[in-house]
Formats: C-alpha cells, sequence, structure tokens
C-alpha cells in the first residue's frame, strides 16, 4: 500500500482564535506557508515571533458595491496618473512600510518585503502603480489565491493616488471574475468607499468557494 503523503504543518481553526483574533504563533514566512495561511483565512502580523491572525469581524470590499465618491470621480475624469500592474511590486511594498498620513508602516519589516516579493515572483502577489510624470505616486498591493485577493496596504505621496489604484484594481478584480477581495479590518478611509464587515464565519464560508475559482490577475502574455 502506498504511503499517503501529509503536509508537514497545517494551521489550526481560525474559528478558535482568541478574542483578538490570534490563532498561532511560530513558524516561518514562506511562499508555501504563506499560501496555506491565506486559503486557510489567516494572515501574518508579526515576524519576531511570526504571529498569525484571523480578526472577527473581517473587513471586505464588496466588488459589485464599491463606492466611488464625486470628488474621486473627478480624479479619474481627468486622469491625471499612469497605473500600471506588476511594474514596481517591490517599491510598492517599501514605500507603504514607510510611515506617512493615514498608513500603518511599522508592522511592513524587511523580513515581509522580502517574504512578499517572494510570493510576487511566484506569481501570488500583485501590485498595482500610480505614476506621476514617471515618478511612482501610489499603489497597492495583495496576495491571491483563485478567486480571492487579500488587500495588503496601499500608499500615496500625491492626493487621491492610492484611491486611484484602489479603483482600477476593484475594476480589475470584477472583469477577471474574483469574487472575494479581503482588506482584514476596516479603516475611515475604505468605509467611505464602501467596505463592510462581515462574521469571520461569513468570511471562511466566502473564502472556500472563492478559492476553488480558477482567476488569473494578470495575462503573462501581454502584462
Amino acid at each position: 500500500m502506498p504511503a499517503v503523503t501529509r503536509p508537514p504543518w497545517r494551521f489550526p481553526d481560525p474559528r478558535v482564535a482568541d478574542d483578538e483574533g490570534l490563532v498561532a504563533v511560530g513558524g516561518d514566512l514562506s511562499v508555501p506557508r504563506l499560501l496555506l495561511a491565506y486559503r486557510s483565512g489567516i494572515f501574518p502580523w508579526t515576524v519576531n515571533p511570526v504571529s498569525w491572525w484571523s480578526p472577527n469581524p473581517r473587513a471586505i470590499f464588496e466588488l459589485e458595491h464599491f463606492h466611488t465618491p464625486r470628488s474621486l470621480a473627478k480624479v479619474l475624469r481627468r486622469a491625471p496618473f499612469n497605473v500600471t500592474c506588476n511594474r514596481a511590486f517591490r517599491r510598492v511594498m517599501e514605500a507603504c512600510a514607510t510611515p506617512g498620513p493615514g498608513r500603518r508602516g511599522t508592522w511592513i519589516t524587511p523580513e515581509f518585503i522580502e517574504a512578499y516579493t517572494g510570493l510576487h515572483q511566484a506569481g501570488h502577489a500583485h501590485s498595482l502603480e500610480c505614476w506621476l510624470s514617471g515618478e511612482l505616486v501610489g499603489g497597492i498591493y495583495g496576495v491571491t489565491a483563485g478567486g480571492l485577493f487579500a488587500g495588503e496596504s496601499m500608499f500615496h505621496r500625491v492626493s487621491n493616488a492610492s484611491k486611484v489604484a484602489l479603483y482600477h484594481l476593484v475594476a480589475r478584480l470584477r472583469e477577471r471574475r474574483f469574487t472575494l477581495f479581503d482588506i482584514q479590518m476596516i479603516t475611515p478611509a475604505t468605509r467611505q468607499l464602501g467596505a463592510i464587515e462581515i462574521s469571520r464565519d461569513e468570511y471562511l464560508d466566502r473564502l472556500a468557494t472563492a478559492t476553488r475559482l480558477d482567476c488569473r490577475f494578470e495575462d503573462s502574455a501581454t502584462e
């Protein structure tokens, strides 16, 4: 009888996370472990030690209900930015790691930048960038697994640049039939754009369906 190959590790059920959402402590930020985490509804937040989280409630964007404020619509009509996909993934991460107004930066350590750059090189993490006169002025990045996009962080150096990147990201996810856009926790800025909170149980149910889909964030033949 052939031997059954089992994964060398697995995560605890996120439904048993503590009140703060902590699921586990330990392990590493390898590509296989990160992919398993996102497919399990879990994400890392610290590196020394590595901690794994699944908050309740969970913040998401409903892709069909993204709200475009009038001020953002005016910017989109002017189209001041050149928006690209996966042109500067590491630079976007490094910019997100730099503290700034309305942006958490301290948790994106050099270890996270190396780990997620590895995910990007393996085809599982992606960025959208906004450029103005050849300068990188805004962007957003996240992780994909089937029909899930897990948004990690965004930044801007020019007003509205991150919102424009987010708008184009939502349009791309809708076009490519993604079904779940996770943003982990809600903020005043994302609430203004239509973000909502759902229970962890509902999130995990929707995640199980989303990760069975075969969605492609980019077409390597054209981008």
